[in-house]
């Protein structure tokens, strides 16, 4: 019925005749509605319309009951609002825009107003026109989730339908309405979760069929629908649940197709029925139930006309893979490529389905049906990289990968394929697949498989095109083909591909692995010249130098590697961003060249530039800071101290002397805020220093210059307020001695007394220094006596520090517990010599205060003291015969010059140290005899 039809009053007329309140209220709605259908579609609806027909609603409800003229008055305001609601929502869904919530409300509140006047007279079938009202305002809140309103909404519309007896329905529409009252019912029970009720209302559906295909089909529908929901979820009991759904849909199918005769209407029907058939198959097959899905597919192929539908094929071959008879299942996969009915996405479906079944032994025939498809129509280049994908899966791992990468390789190389992938309107496609054969190939070369590798780079290659853009692309391609080849030690192949690559793209990173492939053929000099071309390049960095130097480490071309480190070095100056740090870089190139015997001079070079490089930037900086920097310092200098042992031990004085004067500057280094370095292997190092220069004076005969001189009693300086400091702890936890050993203060004293000979009125500063060591906790008589024999011997001996050497010599001697007699002796026999040969030169009082006016009758008297009390033997008896020889000796003058007091004191010298002399019995016999005769002649004379 149309809203015309309907005769009512006007209602300006029923307001100027009456003022009651309905009046009212019906005007202020009526005003409202008007506003609706004035209201342009284009902006939104106003919240407060919707409020204000809310608010007159309930006042009207509160005035209820009405006349019916009141009641046909608001049934026709009710169809006005209704119908400015449809309009809006026509011009919405043209616009492709989204149902409002406002737009709901004023839906409800028209459906409202019907149902307040459901019982008016003279409107054929109220109850179904406002139940129709409900359901379709149900069905726009369905739609806008809010299942509770839309619930409400379909359950009224079913107590008004209720109200009237099924099978008395007559009208197509209003029986229409029932079913889908509860199909909507239905839908609404199961967006909130209430499974039972959905199902309930389903089957309650089936007394509202009434024998028409749409119903059968509607029903049967929501069955299927209810049915792939559950599907979705991929759960063993919502399979068994959708397979009971796809039954009930299935046999309304069949039900239908016996009660409709029209052929229009069967053939719709045994669409659905088939589509039912397929959806079912597709539930026994996730049930594992492939038995099922095979008799499913019969039923399907028996019932389908014009060939198999495209999902046919997919589940029969998935069954049969299931049932593990891949014959059958190639059969199916091979048959797909005659029926053009099949789209792109099922067949690549069905392909992927197949080789995850069969694995490697079936990439070969995936292969073969795609250039089947690709032969018999058009195929999507997607299509093809997503089969390729599915074929190399897992690259590297996996049972037969290597199999399964020889495949792809012969499959993207085909002609048909590669031209798939021509044109501009390929072109992200083309990148795709290159990129996929690239990581490929990259995931080999990571497994060192670099054969594999090699070809799948080479394949990529094809996917690349041959113009200015991606010049820079087949250069990276051409590179990490030499590189494959040069693992594979190709070395040929691999300069050819980097030829090319420098052809197209002359790079830093080219020159590199031309750098390798001088490595390689262990061409140094070649691998040399590209290290000095590399800086030439635009896109250098320093990094390419330091893995110069990896790779010539690695090779163990240790020339190239340190002249690859040697270049590095020249860049840290600069201050640009570098791959390591300067120390490092230092410290790689030392080691190695520490590797190589003879290099030492290199390596001194190096360590002075390293000593620039620190007191240029500051230790810490350099170095680092804590006990990284401590450790790195140490490393230094330890390996100076090591060079310098060696070079002194192989005799190369001038070299050890300058590594020890290096080695004191690195062990003088302070770190962290440290008030002195490591004074003990600083004072050691310059020590050495001295030594080596003194030593290597010695060994080539050629006298040290002044300058020389001057160096070297500057080091010892420094050694010896050191020494005199006491300031020797080291800040290093390490193994060196934390103090000065015993024989370093006798090389400090020793050199020092060489090189002040050397300086005119220096005799005070000797023996200060002599006197220093004497006085020390350090002195050894031993290592004294070696300085009194070098003052004593050579172009600058010196007797007065000979002779002070030796006489403290023997007071130390004597001091000690269990002297050294025999080194006595040959002391007593130097002083003597010394004293005998210097007279009047020497300092030669003795201890006693016995003085003598030469001094050696003293000295003979000492060696008599010590003698006495000794057992016998005990002083060396060729020491005490030379004694008592010589001191008779010595009369020999006197007596011929007639000094007859003077001979008797030397005879009876010689006689009494003969006494204390084992074995000179008889020569003192002959002595005695002597004695007494020259003791005669005297008193004959008158002179005694």
């Amino acid at each position: 019925m149309r809203i015309t039809e309907i005769s009512s009053p006007d209602l300006r007329q029923t307001q100027s005749q009456s003022q009651d309140p309905i009046s009212d209220l019906l005007c202020k709605l009526e005003a409202l509605t008007t506003e609706i259908e004035r209201h342009s579609p284009e902006s939104p609806l106003p919240e407060s319309v919707s409020a204000a027909l809310r608010h007159g609603l309930t006042q009207l409800t509160s005035l209820a009951p009405f006349q019916n003229s009141v009641k046909l008055q608001i049934w026709k305001l009710s169809y006005r609002l209704w119908n400015a609601c449809v309009d809006l929502f026509n011009f919405v869904r043209s616009s492709s825009s989204k149902i409002t919530e406002e737009h709901a409300k004023l839906r409800q509140v028209s459906v409202d107003l019907l149902f307040l006047v459901i019982d008016v007279s003279g409107v054929p079938s109220p109850y179904f026109k406002c139940a129709s009202f409900f359901y379709k305002t149900g069905i726009i809140w369905h739609e806008l989730h809010k299942y509770d309103l839309a619930s409400n909404c379909f359950e009224k519309a079913t107590d008004l339908t209720s109200n009237v007896e099924i099978t008395n329905v007559s009208d197509r529409d209003e029986r229409r309405l029932i079913l889908d009252l509860n199909i909507a019912r239905s839908k609404t029970a199961w967006e909130v979760s209430d499974r039972n009720l959905a199902i309930n209302l389903l089957n309650r559906s089936k007394r509202a069929l009434f024998g028409t295909a749409e119903n059968y089909m509607a029903l049967a529908n929501q069955y299927t629908n209810f049915g792939k929901l559950l599907l979705s979820k991929n759960e063993v009991s919502a399979v068994n649940e959708a397979l009971k759904l796809m039954s009930e849909a299935l046999e309304l199918c069949e039900k239908g197709l016996r009660n409709v005769k029209k052929p229009d209407e069967t053939l719709a029907l045994k669409e659905l029925r088939l589509k039912t058939l397929r959806f079912m198959a597709a539930s026994h097959l996730q049930r594992d139930e492939f038995e099922n899905v095979l008799k499913c597919v019969r039923v399907l192929r028996d019932g389908e006309k014009g060939g198999d539908h495209p999902s046919s094929s997919v589940l029969a071959m998935k069954a049969w893979l299931g049932l593990g008879r891949y014959g059958e299942a190639e059969k199916e996969l091979k048959g797909m490529v005659v029926n053009k009915g099949i789209p792109e996405g099922v067949w690549v479906s069905a392909m992927e389905s197949y080789l995850q079944a069969i694995g490697t032994s079936g990439a070969e025939t995936a292969m073969g049906v795609f250039l089947g498809f690709l032969g018999r129509s058009h195929v999507s280049a997607a299509a093809a990289i997503r089969v390729v994908q599915r074929v190399v899966g897992d690259c590297v791992n996996g049972e037969g990968a290597r199999v399964r990468t020889k495949v792809v390789a012969e499959f993207v190389s085909n002609d048909k394929l590669v031209a798939l992938f021509a044109g501009d309107l390929a072109a992200n496609q083309r990148s795709a697949m290159h990129a996929l054969l690239w990581n490929c190939a990259a995931d080999y070369f990571r497994s060192k498989d670099y054969e594999v590798s090699a070809e799948m780079f080479e394949k990529s290659l094809l996917y690349v095109p041959h113009d200015i853009e991606n010049r820079s692309l087949r250069a990276k391609g051409y590179r990490v083909l030499c590189l494959c080849h040069l693992g594979l030690s190709h070395l040929d192949r691999a300069q050819e591909y980097i030829d090319e690559a420098a052809k197209l793209e002359p790079n830093v990173a080219s020159a590199f692995l031309k750098f390798k492939i001088y490595l390689q053929n262990n061409d140094h000099n070649g691998a040399i010249t590209q290290i000095q071309t590399m800086p030439t390049c635009i896109d250098f960095t320093p990094e390419f130098l330091s893995l110069s130097a990896h790779e010539a480490i690695a090779c163990r071309a240790l020339p190239v590697a340190v002249n690859s480190l040697s270049h590095l070095l020249t860049f840290f100056p600069n201050g640009k961003p570098m791959p390591t740090t300067e120390v490092i870089a230092f410290r790689t190139l030392i080691t190695i060249l520490i590797q190589e015997p003879g290099n030492e001079p290199e390596i001194l070079k190096y360590m002075k530039k390293a000593h620039t490089r620190f007191s240029e930037l500051g230790p810490e900086c350099f170095f680092g800071t804590g006990e990284v920097g401590k450790r790195e310092q140490n490393w230094f200098a330890l390996n100076l101290w090591n060079l310098g042992l060696k070079s002194g031990q192989e005799k190369k004085y001038e070299l050890c002397g300058e590594l020890f004067t290096m080695c004191a500057e690195y062990y003088g280094v302070k770190i962290d805020g440290q008030m002195e370095g490591n004074n003990s292997m600083v004072c050691k190092s310059m020590i050495l220093a001295v030594s080596a220069m003194l030593a290597g004076e010695k060994e080539s005969k050629n006298t040290l210059s002044d300058n020389e001189v001057k160096h070297a009693i500057e080091l010892l300086e420094r050694a010896g307020k050191i020494l005199m400091s006491g300031s020797t702890k080291t800040h290093l936890d390490d193994d060196q001695n934390t103090t000065i050993e015993p024989h370093f203060y006798f090389i400090y004293t020793l050199s020092a007394y060489d090189l002040y000979t050397r300086l005119n009125n220096t005799e005070s500063k000797q023996l200060v220094c002599i006197k220093n060591y004497t006085n020390s906790k350090h002195f050894n008589p031993n290592y004294l006596l070696q300085i009194a024999l070098n003052a004593s011997e050579g172009p600058r001996s010196n007797p007065k520090i000979a002779t002070f050497c030796l006489k403290t010599c023997i007071s130390s001697l004597l001091s000690s517990l269990s002297p050294d007699y025999q080194t006595i002796s040959l002391i007593i026999r130097k002083l003597i010599t010394i004293i005998s040969v210097h007279k009047g030169n020497v300092d030669y009082d003795d201890d006693d205060g016995d003085d003598d006016d030469d001094g050696v009758y003293g000295m003979y008297k000492k060696a008599l003291r010590i003698m006495v009390g000794l057992k016998a033997g005990e002083y060396p008896v060729e020491e005490g015969k030379w004694l008592a020889m010589t001191a008779w000796n010595r009369a020999a003058l006197p007596v011929r010059l007639g000094q007859a007091v003077e001979a008797k004191k030397w005879m009876e010298m010689g006689l009494e140290l003969a006494g204390r002399v084992a074995g000179m019995d008889t020569y003192k016999a002959c002595m005695e005899d002597f004695v007494s005769g020259v003791e005669k002649k005297v008193q004959s004379q008158g002179h005694l």
